[in-house]
């Protein structure tokens, strides 16, 4: 109860205290003020506050981890394109707990969420890993060499420590990271740039909460006119109008109520009406902040008053080439460059761009173009279209 924070502190010991008589002296504030409050930090709170508990949050992650996952891949070198391959097998199958796409949307989450995802590889009796698994990154720690370079990673839980060693072509640990600025082994993830607008928005949706709670009506204060000037109210009758205001006049049951106040006591409201506050745009500000920093078009989230593209159609063509692709290919050419140092191989993994839907007319366009330019070659068109050269003898058809 916010009364318990203004009860008065005597001391029977000590002389009274010459005071100045002033006209504030008579008014307990109901609204308490502080200091700016902002959320931790560090991955966990963050992924706590801005995922699990913001739902602008939730939704941008989910939109793009499962978008990713769902781009179907492929796999060549720069000879030919494989249509089986030990590795494609291996992702398809990852572990026997996950599939390529649960693997692929927990890599994206993790990297959204934290800037940091880790594949831990099992080894298998030769050549590529037996089962792929991924780690959570709140619970590894990079260990860094005499260099500056990553020689192990710890990954820590219940009290008990593993130590991957990160030497050689064959380490056992991927570590997929966003560009950070200011961290030479950990990344920077959307949500951290997100952070002060879902504070906002958090902050925000409980202030409605609470409107809601208190009768719905702003705060204010209740004014003590006492007889003997100072508008000092007795001890025994601050604790009972504390007890009866919390008991009879809060919560949403008590809604509309009338308050009955005795004689000396005056309701004063003092807040701003939701209207005044504009606490609705305020917080419809900070979801448009949030998908901001996670590159995802406000359209696609239902927000209002964001018209930087004409049609749903457009935004979702922008959504999947300015975001999806480029964090699905960065996770695809990490695990072919990974997964490379098991075989020897020179692979490259990444999205087949003609089987995304959204992407559909504009891919038909590039083709058409590059199929109709007389002056490029047969290996020049097939190496702007992503393809590689066709062997000796080998025809298109």
């Amino acid at each position: 109860m916010v009364f318990d924070l203004l009860r008065r502190k005597t001391r029977a010991a000590e002389p009274p205290v010459q005071q100045k008589a002033s006209a504030a002296a008579r008014v307990v504030n109901w609204h308490g003020l502080g200091g700016v409050s902002w959320s931790p930090r560090d991955a966990v709170s963050l992924t706590r506050s801005g995922f699990a508990g913001n739902p602008v949050g939730f939704r941008a992650v989910k939109l793009i981890s499962e978008a990713a996952a769902s781009l179907p891949l492929i796999l060549q070198d720069a000879t030919q394109r494989y249509d089986n391959h030990p590795l494609l097998t291996l992702l398809a199958r990852p572990n026997p707990a996950q599939s390529r796409s649960d693997l692929i949307e927990a890599l994206i989450g993790y990297t959204l969420l934290s800037g940091n995802a880790y594949v831990e590889a099992v080894a298998g009796e030769e050549g590529l890993p037996a089962e792929l698994h991924v780690l959570r990154p709140d619970r590894i720690s990079v260990v860094p060499g005499g260099d500056g370079w990553p020689v192990a990673y710890d990954y820590a839980v219940g009290g008990r420590k593993h130590r991957f060693a990160a030497t050689g072509t064959r380490s056992p640990i991927c570590h997929i990271r966003s560009f950070h600025p200011q961290d030479d082994h950990y990344g920077l993830a959307p949500l951290q740039a997100a952070a002060t607008a879902v504070d906002v928005h958090n902050a925000a949706s409980r202030w409605s909460k609470a409107l809601l709670d208190n009768a719905a009506r702003p705060s204010g204060a209740l004014v003590w006119s006492g007889s003997d000037g100072q508008g000092m109210m007795p001890e025994d009758q601050f604790r009972r109008l504390s007890d009866e205001i919390e008991t009879n006049f809060q919560g949403a049951r008590n809604a509309g109520r009338p308050m009955v106040l005795e004689g000396g006591l005056d309701w004063k409201p003092m807040g701003f009406s939701p209207s005044d506050m504009e606490f609705q745009q305020t917080k419809e500000a900070a979801a448009r902040e949030i998908a901001l920093a996670f590159g995802v078009p406000p359209m696609l989230l239902g927000l209002p008053g964001d018209a930087a593209y004409a049609n749903y159609q457009e935004a979702n063509r922008a959504f999947y080439r300015l975001t999806v692709l480029p964090l699905a290919g960065r996770v695809a050419t990490a695990l072919s460059d990974w997964l490379s140092g098991f075989t020897g191989e020179a692979l490259e993994l990444k999205p087949d761009l003609d089987q995304v839907t959204a992407l559909a007319a504009e891919r038909e366009a590039q083709w058409r173009r590059i199929s109709s330019a007389d002056f490029l070659s047969r290996d020049e068109k097939r190496r702007l279209l992503g393809l590689p050269p066709l062997a000796e003898g080998e025809t298109d058809v």
